[in-house]
């Protein structure tokens, strides 16, 4: 693999463990905040159970996110420094942003949140935790936005050769950002939301047989997680169509290549599973399954709308940007070569219905969690538990395929050209790349997958341990009687 490949497949590996970490952490941050509120208004120990519970495996994910997260801003540097010097004017903004307002106010109040159980007041204590779930979502906005302005860039104009800032509130206010900050905090939701249902469900069948003085802990979370899933799909389902209808107008190809849609049609059907290579030249030797039309309402409302398909597209690009990169030194084996306008089709068609299957089958756990638990039952058989168990992880992978079509969607392009945007904002991937030798990056990625995995050891132990422990492994028994409840309503 040349310099370029490898580069992507670092920045790839880093950014997807670390999106692992950073849903779990916008959503349960918001849901334990949440429980904080209940027992501060109502009094009742199961609300304060719950809150010191879950509270705990937030700190450990949250720790984890960040020691793998500080990685991101350094790969700039490393292996996109030509990026970094290019769209720096504008890219720079957001992320300090996220790092000098959001970040130190969610450490700051994470902080007082952890080491104020038994220093400050309820309520003020209370507020802590909720400034910090706030502020983990400022972050995610700020991060969104800037990936949005490489996804869409508006508010800039060329200046010597380079794209300089004219308007922040542009950036902020970017349409690309306002449909993906609410679609990626309802992924959030969802990850949190399979958490608590799956863990709860383990516990709830765990002590099925015994007199559990925490069962009303578990069935609470369970129903918890249960309307969170639900309401957390119904919200990625309104802003995915928001979504796809930016697409349309934004990144066609992306579309195209999202249904592996080789022809242009008027109307175009939607694919809902493909058999065969959709990688192929010839589409005809793809078997696909669809229903009619719906491509193109999904576009744009509308049931005739025609959508353009890959080799149209090719074509389009190649119109507006060039058959061919620059005969640039920079470039190296892709100097003066023919340029491919055609995302991976396999990732991004496959990708896209991993998003969205997965995204079902999560909340279609929450859901019959929600049936097996109402009036007060308690699920019997050993194969609920063991499903709520395994989709834990199908939010996960649904979050993870989202964003890797989201990214490898838009290729070959780092910085996506706005179809209605100024001339020039807009640069390809391999012009992006740092001037380094194969082995230099080699020995980057070597060092950080090894020491991620190292980090996912420690995260899987840190967590099974506390899971295991359950409600006993953060309040010990002997403060769990009915004369301790008081002396220790804030101890931790």
């Amino acid at each position: 693999m040349d310099v370029l490949q490898l580069a992507r497949w670092q920045f790839g590996i880093t950014t997807v463990y670390h999106f692992l970490m950073v849903p779990l952490t916008i959503g349960l941050s918001v849901l334990v905040a949440g429980m904080q509120t209940a027992w501060v208004r109502t009094g009742e120990q199961r609300y304060y159970k719950m809150t010191k519970f879950w509270g705990k495996l937030l700190l450990v994910n949250f720790a984890m996110g960040v020691v793998t997260g500080i990685v991101q801003e350094f790969q700039f540097g490393m292996n996109w420094n030509a990026y970094s010097r290019f769209v720096g004017d504008v890219f720079g903004a957001p992320l300090a942003m996220e790092g000098l307002v959001a970040f130190f106010v969610e450490s700051t109040f994470l902080g007082l949140w952890i080491f104020g159980w038994d220093r400050l007041p309820k309520k003020v204590h209370l507020a802590c935790a909720w400034a910090f779930s706030l502020a983990t979502i400022a972050s995610a906005y700020f991060i969104l936005a800037a990936n949005s302005w490489m996804q869409h860039p508006v508010g800039a104009e060329i200046v010597n050769g380079k794209p300089t800032l004219r308007s922040i509130w542009a950036v902020l206010t970017n349409n690309t950002a306002l449909a993906a900050i609410p679609h990626t905090i309802a992924g959030a939701f969802s990850v949190a939301a399979a958490f608590l249902v799956g863990i709860g469900a383990w516990h709830l069948w765990r002590k099925r047989r015994s007199d559990d003085e925490h069962r009303s802990v578990w069935r609470s979370s369970i129903r918890l997680g249960g309307w969170t899933g639900i309401v957390a799909f119904a919200v990625l389902a309104i802003t995915g169509d928001t979504q796809g209808k930016l697409m349309f107008e934004q990144q066609p190809m992306k579309m195209a290549s999202a249904e592996a849609l080789c022809h242009t049609e008027q109307p175009a059907s939607f694919s809902i599973v493909a058999i065969g290579d959709v990688t192929a030249q010839n589409c005809e030797d793809v078997k696909t399954f669809t229903v009619p039309a719906l491509l193109s309402f999904l576009a744009h409302n509308d049931f005739r709308t025609e959508v353009k398909g890959v080799e149209d597209l090719v074509t389009q690009y190649q119109a507006h940007y060039g058959t061919n990169y620059p005969d640039d030194p920079a470039l190296g084996e892709l100097a003066g070569k023919p340029i491919d306008y055609v995302p991976n089709l396999a990732v991004t068609y496959w990708g896209f219905r991993i998003m969205i299957g997965f995204g079902a089958i999560s909340a279609g756990t929450g859901l019959l969690a929600l049936w097996l638990t109402r009036r007060g039952r308690i699920p019997e058989g050993r194969w609920f538990p063991r499903l709520a168990l395994l989709s834990i992880a199908t939010p996960f992978i649904g979050n993870s395929a989202g964003w890797i079509f989201t990214e490898m969607g838009r290729q070959p392009f780092v910085v996506v050209p706005n179809p209605s945007g100024v001339d020039g904002v807009w640069m390809f991937t391999a012009q992006a790349v740092s001037r380094l030798s194969t082995g230099e990056v080699w020995t980057s990625l070597l060092a950080l997958t090894s020491l991620y995995a190292v980090l996912g050891v420690v995260e899987v132990f840190l967590m099974r341990k506390y899971v295991r422990g359950g409600i006993d492994g953060v309040i010990p028994p002997e403060h769990n009687d009915e004369e301790g409840k008081q002396a220790l309503a804030f101890a931790y």
